[in-house]
């Protein structure tokens, strides 16, 4: 005659072979449903918001994506760059090429701000 131990070891193990399927099954569909997620676009947050009446060197340094404390060929590099993606004869805005020309004066110290044509 068996012993309830006896009896009870194939239930278990067709308990863990069910419990290991399911958890299978599980992760095959978590990885399909990850593998076609839309991509998410891994970009910096832009600044949000207006532009100030009179251009600070706080604001200068958003605009450029330099730090406050940028040295003059950073802050020339940041304008070119930012520049080569907004220039109007590249289907640009004329009022956003003037803003990063003031932020680049700005940055650099040539002018107090406010020299916008706009």
């Amino acid at each position: 005659m068996l012993g309830r131990e006896h009896t009870a070891t194939p239930f278990l193990a067709g308990l863990a072979v069910a419990a290991t399927a399911l958890a299978g099954r599980y992760g095959i569909q978590a990885w399909h449903a990850f593998k076609t997620r839309p991509p998410k676009a891994r970009m910096r947050k832009f600044y949000e918001g207006g532009f100030q009446p009179t251009m600070t060197k706080r604001e200068a340094a958003l605009i450029l994506g330099v730090r406050e404390s940028a040295a003059a060929d950073k802050v020339k590099e940041a304008h070119r760059k930012v520049m080569v993606a907004n220039h109007p004869d590249a289907g640009g805005s004329h009022y956003l090429a003037s803003k990063i020309n003031e932020a680049k004066d700005v940055m650099l110290g040539k002018t107090k701000g406010s020299g916008s044509a706009f």
